[in-house]
């Protein structure tokens, strides 16, 4: 008797023990990894307010230490920068002595993944015209950042642009109109002298 019920038991734990294979198997048994976007999000908003910060303090390498090594910007009217020292480049005119820069996060969002975000706001800019007159400027911004290997959040791609409108194109020159008029005058006196 306790021989048969022994077998039973034994027989018991296997059927358990194949059920919990079956399950870990297809999936039933695996656990989620834990949803990191809340703290993602607000690491993101933190490291963008940290750079904004040090580009206030116009030192271009802090500025330009955001990037990964594999990073893109993407500025206003000019080519793609991509690779560090044309990146620097154009921070070195964005952060130049007459010029003041600072942004705000507006929207933040990361993936599920944990490895991917975004960072979209509002940029304003104080700094000098071409003839030395005060201007400011103010626009849009939209970032990527993806999570490196060390953990550290670092921009992979950035952009920006203007809010404001173009500037007006300058007036047409009257010469060639001028010029034509002032021909057809003088084509105009040959005849007449040629027919008196």
């Amino acid at each position: 008797m306790t021989r048969h019920r022994n077998a039973e038991q034994r027989f018991s734990a296997w059927i358990l023990a194949c059920l919990t294979l079956v399950l870990a198997a297809s999936g039933c048994g695996k656990s989620q990894p834990p949803d990191t976007r809340a703290a993602d999000e607000k690491a993101l908003r933190d490291v963008d307010a940290q750079w904004s910060a040090a580009a206030a303090t116009k030192n271009v390498d802090a500025a330009v230490s955001y990037y990964s090594d594999d990073a893109i910007l993407l500025p206003p009217n000019a080519p793609a920068a991509m690779d560090k020292q044309t990146i620097r480049g154009i921070w070195s005119e964005l952060l130049a002595p007459d010029t003041s820069l600072s942004w705000q996060a507006t929207k933040v969002e990361a993936s599920r993944s944990g490895d991917l975000g975004y960072v979209a706001g509002t940029y304003q800019m104080a700094l000098k015209d071409p003839q030395g007159k005060p201007t400011t400027d103010r626009g849009k911004f939209l970032e990527v950042w993806k999570k490196q290997a060390d953990g550290k959040w670092k921009c992979v791609v950035d952009t920006y642009s203007s809010d404001l409108p173009l500037p007006a194109p300058p007036p047409a020159q009257k010469k060639t109109k001028a010029h034509h008029h002032s021909s057809h005058k003088k084509g105009h006196a040959k005849q007449h002298t040629s027919g008196d």
